[in-house]
């Protein structure tokens, strides 16, 4: 929006040409969204607290958490805000890249909404139930699958109907532009093709499942959010290299036009998740809720998907996945064995906390083996 603006006044100021380059809208967009956070958090923390939008917790989980009960939730609203209207002034509206993760954001944002207003206004603990909330998730997921299996190779979203009509009347080939190979971390010259089908699927599995993730891991006071900032702030560095095609020919990447331009999403991203954290730090002023965890997840996913780092994300967001696998293995092996445990409590970061580990020390460990996965996965933009 600003950017419009300020391409108009270039045309006599020369002083507004600055705003092209796409690195200071990057740093533009954080600025912005962290003000906002900063700003709107107070009020957003008030009106929750008035609105006796509480949390209720859970009473099997660790004792030292029942102080919590009633702490505001649904505060991922403020992230929401914040990366929607700071990413709207410094993108470059054209860009059909950026609408499609606005569009999973906020679409796997009111997923989370729904399902946290049923829990807190209507006192329903369910919420949502399993099957209605993944047949949402599924829904966005499927959509933006089936277009990015397209857009990745397209120029634009003409080329992307053409090549949709020319699938289907080819008898639906499962053929796709090397473009859409599975990159694999740490080889050179190394991809797997995954055809039509192996896309959509991998990529509903990445947006839905980074959601989920995501959402899984958000249980202690800053324990998802500065993760989710760091691996989004890494996929940022990814999406710009891809969208150069000079940096993507010597770094040895698919171009991608217009992937550059995520980097302003993702720039978005961490300054509202800096600011969500300022109010979200042990001891918590509010809780991110569905609403956040989920639209956060489905933003890395989706961001994964169109930088073609769909396994990066993996390294990156090893937490997100052994939070995930927790729960997995702690459910299946309940059932199997009537009634055994693996793990003291899943997700994993509560059986620490039962194994004597202090909240602040479980939060401070996770977020120090992110930032060690975050650096293994910038490693490859190199080694490989």
């Amino acid at each position: 929006m600003l950017l419009e603006l300020f391409q108009w006044l270039g045309e006599d100021i020369r002083a507004f040409q600055v705003f092209n380059y796409l690195s200071l809208r990057a740093v533009m967009a954080a600025l912005t969204a962290l003000a906002i956070g900063f700003m709107a958090g107070p009020a957003t923390i008030r009106y929750l607290r008035a609105m006796k939008m509480g949390q209720a917790v859970r009473t099997n989980g660790p004792k030292t958490h029942m102080v919590k009960d009633g702490t505001p939730t649904m505060g991922g609203v403020l992230i929401l805000i914040s990366i929607g209207l700071s990413t709207l002034l410094w993108m470059d509206l054209s860009n059909r890249f950026v609408w499609v993760v606005l569009f999973v954001t906020l679409g796997f944002g009111w997923v989370g909404w729904v399902d946290d207003y049923r829990k807190v206004v209507h006192h329903d603990p369910k919420g949502m139930s399993a099957k209605e909330k993944f047949g949402w998730q599924s829904l966005i997921g499927i959509v933006a699958s089936v277009y990015l299996a397209f857009a990745i190779s397209a120029p634009n979203d003409i080329h992307v109907v053409h090549m949709i009509v020319g699938w289907v009347e080819s008898g639906f080939p499962m053929q796709m532009p090397s473009h859409a190979d599975l990159i694999i971390p740490f080889f050179k010259h190394f991809a797997y093709p995954l055809g039509i089908f192996g896309f959509v699927a991998l990529t509903f599995v990445v947006i839905v499942g980074t959601s989920n993730a995501v959402n899984l891991t958000d249980g202690l006071d800053g324990l998802a959010i500065l993760p989710a900032v760091l691996v989004g702030s890494a996929l940022g560095v990814f999406a710009y290299v891809e969208g150069r095609i000079d940096f993507a020919r010597y770094l040895l990447f698919p171009y991608i036009p217009g992937a550059g331009e995520l980097v302003v999403v993702c720039a978005a991203l961490a300054g509202a998740g800096l600011a969500f954290l300022w109010f979200n730090a042990h001891p918590a002023q509010v809780f991110m809720g569905d609403v956040g965890a989920l639209a956060l997840g489905g933003t890395l996913g989706t961001v994964a998907v169109i930088a073609r780092q769909e396994l990066v994300l993996a390294i990156m967001g090893g937490i997100f996945v052994v939070e995930t696998l927790s729960v997995m293995i702690q459910t299946t092996y309940f059932r199997l064995s009537g009634g055994k445990r693996v793990f003291l409590m899943a997700p994993i970061h509560h059986h620490f906390e039962l194994k004597g580990w202090k909240e602040t020390q479980v939060v401070t460990r996770f977020w120090i083996i992110t930032f060690i996965l975050v650096l293994i996965g910038l490693s490859t933009l190199k080694i490989r």
